[in-house]
């Protein structure tokens, strides 16, 4: 449980490891050897010869998606994300009507291999980006208990083996395919020291067979499934169930769509509401201490919102939404088309997420309180004469580094993703990352949308918070300069789409 008390020490940040602290977005992913080799094991195993077509039909199958959902009618959506008790009978205010599958898409045997051959690695990727960032922003959390929703062939699990390797004690999984079920235990076959894991098909059966005060899950997970629930009514009923089986974190992603950005802003509208609603009532009850209130009560948000107040993109034409970059798996390259042009050997996924977390949000220290920061042309000043010279030696050693290709393209009919062993390479670069880490409070913005580099200008959109609680927030457009901040100047230039950006209430320059 949170408390008001931060998790990380009230540590003063420097400007050498601001950036270190804010960076939060990983860059060309590989996927790990196992999972990949995991896969080709599977696909091998099927020996099916129309995999490129299936893979096709797959893809068909989730724009038909697309275009449903748009054709949805929300009935009352804003009164049921703000108040659902005005939008529903008491007698049948959280009965589900229709179910995760039953907008059209049944997973069965075809389904489920094309998926594993096509979508899963992208999907891995997604999630391992996102239980990364949470367990950056919470480094004492190691959950032992974990519940996956809509688990599908295993990606949140096999990405919560590569970010809490040794933490999962007990898995629960939810998924209505028997088919997604048998792949995802085929995949896991090989693997060694799993967590003890059960089965279920729905939340109705996993609530009937376990008893009440075994519930409670430290981290729950519903990973690009809440979109495939067609009525938004059933939508909040379901994430109001996970909120309920969630002890501490609770992690949704979806697609990086306009819809998905739409259905993770509902479900962030509705937990804060509904909390926020406990919260005022607890406190009006006498029987309780106030301690006890902030213990139990109330929820924040983890990530990617440094607030917790209303979304300032609602009503805007933007949406919010991230990327990760991924290389492409042998079996991704082997059965995924593409329009003529050469397949490339890498592939954005776009996806939208947020994290919840019970409890108060800790009141840290913004990072930039209390630093003071030299113009360009103070620095220029310090400078010794002796910095200008330079050596024959180093000229020569420059230019011929200079000529020198930095980084060449490797053949992609030459490329075989399952022999390079590559995770003990960004295990290592993570260990020396973990050394400092952003606070819980106000004082991190979230850049949205890629850096614009121009001249000796970085332009970034940037949500942030705007009070020292964190109860309101604002998006806005910065421009970060050389002549008046260089060393923010240098560290926007080296900021990319999903990382921190440091605030603080009273930053100065020297000459101020």
């Amino acid at each position: 449980m949170a408390s008001l008390i931060s998790e990380t020490s009230q540590k003063i940040f420097t400007p050498e490891t601001l950036r270190a602290a804010a960076k939060q977005s990983e860059r060309c992913l590989v996927v790990p050897v196992r999972l990949r080799r995991a896969i080709k094991k599977y696909l091998r195993e099927q020996e099916d010869p129309y995999m490129r077509r299936k893979v096709l039909r797959l893809s068909q199958s989730f724009s038909n998606i697309k275009d449903v959902n748009l054709q949805l009618v929300a009935e009352t959506s804003k009164e049921l994300v703000a108040d659902p008790l005005k939008s529903m009978e008491q007698s049948q205010r959280w009965k589900i009507k229709s179910a995760y599958g039953d907008i059209g898409l049944t997973y069965r045997d075809d389904e489920t291999v094309a998926y594993v051959a096509s979508r899963m690695p992208a999907v891995y990727s997604a999630c391992y980006r996102v239980l990364s960032e949470v367990r950056r922003r919470l480094p004492g959390f190691s959950p032992t208990k974990v519940l996956d929703f809509g688990a599908g062939t295993g990606s949140a699990f096999w990405a919560m083996r590569e970010v809490w390797p040794k933490s999962v004690e007990k898995l629960n999984i939810v998924e209505p395919s028997q088919s997604m079920q048998r792949a995802g235990r085929s995949l896991v076959q090989d693997l060694k020291n799993l967590p003890l894991i059960h089965g279920y098909t729905s939340l109705q059966a996993l609530t009937k067979e376990v008893r009440k005060s075994e519930r409670q899950h430290d981290l729950v997970i519903a990973s690009y499934v809440i979109g495939e629930i067609p009525s938004l009514k059933d939508r909040i009923t379901i994430v109001r169930q996970l909120w309920n089986l969630t002890q501490d974190v609770l992690v949704l992603v979806e697609p990086g769509t306009p819809h998905g950005s739409n259905i993770i802003s509902q479900m962030r509208s509705h937990i804060l509401w509904m909390e926020k609603r406990k919260f005022r009532k607890a406190k009006v009850n006498k029987e309780d201490s106030k301690d006890l209130i902030d213990l139990r009560s109330g929820a924040f948000i983890v990530a990617p919102c440094p607030h917790d107040g209303h979304c300032p993109l609602e009503k805007s034409s933007k949406y919010c939404h991230f990327v990760q970059r991924l290389q492409r798996t042998t079996s991704q390259r082997a059965y995924k088309r593409s329009k003529g042009d050469p397949l490339r050997g890498f592939e954005d996924e776009k996806f939208s997420f947020i994290a919840f977390r019970r409890g108060q949000r800790p009141r840290d220290r913004w990072p930039l309180d209390g630093m003071k920061f030299e113009t360009l042309k103070e620095q220029r000043a310090k400078r010794n004469p002796e910095d200008f010279e330079i050596e024959y030696e180093d000229l020569v050693d420059a230019e011929e580094t200079s000529d020198m290709i930095p980084y060449e393209e490797e053949d992609p009919s030459a490329y075989d993703s399952d022999v390079m062993e590559t995770d003990n390479i960004i295990d290592n670069d993570e260990e020396q990352e973990e050394t400092v880490n952003a606070n819980l409070g106000g004082g991190w913005g979230r850049i949205v949308f890629p850096p614009v580099r121009r001249g000796r200008q970085v332009h970034m959109n940037i949500c942030r918070s705007t009070n020292p609680d964190a109860s309101e927030g604002s998006f806005d457009h910065e421009v970060i300069t050389q002549t008046k901040n260089p060393t923010l100047h240098l560290q926007a230039r080296k900021s990319f789409w999903g990382d921190l950006w440091p605030s603080g209430r009273n930053v100065t320059t020297a000459a101020s």
